[in-house]
């Protein structure tokens, strides 16, 4: 695996990321560009450090950052359930009695199940949004997919692979799916994964793909990390980040990270979904699904408003957890 530990976060080695305007900037350390989706990963000649880089690029005013590496919870970090589960059946039928909201799901994938083979947003997904099939993540797309299901039932799943069966991707990719959104931008964004940035600062590039979907209400995980350090995109402005509650929804789960950058808390222990392992049905823990139940619940809220009304009324109507926040409803 390609990864370099750096101020403990992880980085592609040797790759900067940046715009156009950094291209004549950069000229003396480039090795070679690719320029696509409105950005450019630059691979730096032997030797360069593109943490040291991306840092006097900023000093000038440019838009620039290491390539750092974002990982799907729960496994990276562990947690109370660092693999999921078997469980017995769930009983779910699909409808379209709450909402017909478009959630965009970027995660491992999602592979076929009973809930929704018969669904025209899964009759339409590509073989390149298939989940996973090996892994020590493989299948987490797929739980995270029921989970978003069973909160907002009818919901349509836009569903891009931006991370390994290992649960592992970049910034690149995710910049670059989330840039190829901008035409036809979802309602509500669930994101499922993020990273410790090598200087705690907001990643300049993912900070820019998601605001330029202004109108997309954009919901990730805190991390499984026990930290109050920022974990992003969660503890980016403009990004509902979620913590995880412990099974009886009144505490924090000793795994989740924390802080006031923290919006917004759900259940994340035990929870039960679809899986394309076992018999079909998985148990599982961690901020990744307690991060579906809460955009799941912006989904059943936006038929009738705005997902980012949706979104308001919700934190406003919620319960308020003393010394965490608010505690969204679980309804599945």
């Amino acid at each position: 695996m390609d990864l370099q530990s750096v101020g403990e976060a992880l980085i592609r080695p040797g790759q900067l990321l940046t715009d156009r305007s950094a291209l004549s900037a950069t000229a003396r350390w480039t090795q070679a560009v690719a320029e696509a989706d409105g950005f450019c990963v630059i691979r730096l000649t032997p030797g360069v450090d593109p943490c040291e880089l991306a840092v006097d690029l900023r000093e000038k005013g440019f838009r620039a950052s290491p390539n750092h590496v974002l990982a799907g919870q729960p496994l990276f970090f562990g947690g109370p359930a660092s693999r999921p589960f078997p469980t017995p059946k769930i009983a779910f039928k699909p409808g379209r009695d709450r909402t017909s909201a478009v959630v965009a799901l970027l995660d491992t994938g999602v592979a076929e199940h009973p809930w929704w083979s018969g669904s025209r947003w899964y009759r339409n997904l590509g073989k390149e949004a298939a989940d996973a099939s090996e892994g020590a993540q493989a299948g987490h797309g797929t739980f995270i997919a029921g989970l978003l299901l069973r909160a907002a039932p009818g919901a349509v799943l836009k569903v891009s692979r931006v991370l390994d069966g290992d649960g592992v991707g970049d910034e690149a990719g995710v910049v670059r799916a989330l840039n190829r959104m901008r035409e036809r931008p979802p309602q509500v964004l669930n994101l499922s994964f993020g990273c410790h940035s090598f200087d705690d600062r907001p990643p300049p590039l993912l900070a820019d793909a998601l605001g330029a979907l202004s109108d997309t209400v954009a919901v990730a995980c805190a991390g499984n990390t026990a930290s109050d350090r920022p974990f992003w995109p969660a503890a980016l402005p403009g990004v509902v980040g979620v913590g995880a509650l412990d099974a009886a929804g009144e505490r924090r789960a000793p795994f989740s990270g924390f802080g006031r950058w923290v919006d917004a808390w759900a259940p994340g222990e035990w929870l039960t979904s679809s899986f394309p392992g076992f018999s079909g049905y998985a148990a599982w823990s961690g901020t990744s699904f307690a991060t579906a139940l809460v955009a799941g619940a912006v989904a059943a809220r936006a038929g009738d408003r705005t997902a980012k009304q949706a979104a308001e009324d919700l934190m406003r109507d919620s319960r308020q957890i003393p010394d965490l926040g608010v505690a969204i409803p679980w309804t599945l």
